[in-house]
């Protein structure tokens, strides 16, 4: 049976909280170990390779999966986290929940900070696309067998700062682009904290009935829904 999950919805601002405060904490720290051991690499790559900063979020979505009702034993992080695409041999998820040979949930979490904001986010854009193309195509051939339709989430946590909050420069030599394109912000409104405002002013069952309007970033309570 599933165990209650109002508890840690009611709580999800703060647990948020605290995920976004582990990702500094362990980006600053792994930077600075490598300063100190002569091995870092160049500008702020450093904190980016060695990986881990995300892992208070994967902890979050995880303990809501099994709060869901599915047991651990399903949910693959760091290791077994494969999936065959069809554009490519595999890809590696942050989070995999696949019980009985079906596939249930694929989760990938990024992060981006400054200083450099606009073709980083291009970049970023595109690997989300990307990574859903090559898993919806490599679904509809059947790759993962005779899994129901999974849930495929995306979290996206973008700095909060005034060079992600300016207007991106927009060249349009040919074709003009979409009003919201051409005057968007880099980060479109989206909060450090990821809990975003979207549902301030809510219930946890209200969360849970009503889902998010953008497949861009994910709330973890649509994705405890979905389970």
């Amino acid at each position: 049976m599933p165990m209650n999950s109002d508890s840690i919805l009611d709580d999800l601002t703060r647990r948020t909280g605290v995920a976004v405060a582990h990702y500094w904490k362990t980006r600053t720290g792994q930077r600075d170990r490598q300063l100190q051991t002569g091995k870092a690499d160049q500008g702020l790559r450093s904190a980016v390779t060695g990986g881990a900063q995300m892992d208070g979020f994967i902890d979050l979505f995880t303990e809501l999966i099994v709060r869901a009702g599915i047991p651990e034993r399903f949910i693959f992080r760091k290791k077994a986290v494969e999936l065959p695409g069809f554009f490519r041999p595999t890809k590696e998820w942050d989070l995999l929940v696949v019980r009985e040979k079906t596939l249930l949930v694929a989760v990938e979490a990024k992060s981006q900070v400054g200083p450099s904001f606009g073709n980083n986010f291009n970049n970023r854009t595109e690997e989300a696309m990307g990574s859903a193309l090559d898993l919806w195509t490599a679904y509809r051939e059947r790759a993962y067998l005779d899994s129901p339709q999974p849930f495929l989430g995306y979290l996206f946590m973008l700095e909060d700062c005034p060079s992600s909050n300016r207007p991106v420069k927009v060249k349009q030599p040919h074709f003009r682009c979409f009003p919201s394109s051409s005057a968007h912000r880099t980060c479109a409104g989206t909060k450090s904290s990821v809990a975003s405002s979207f549902w301030n002013g809510t219930t946890p069952r209200q969360r849970l009935s009503h889902p998010p309007k953008t497949t861009a970033y994910m709330d973890a309570s649509w994705c405890l829904r979905r389970i």
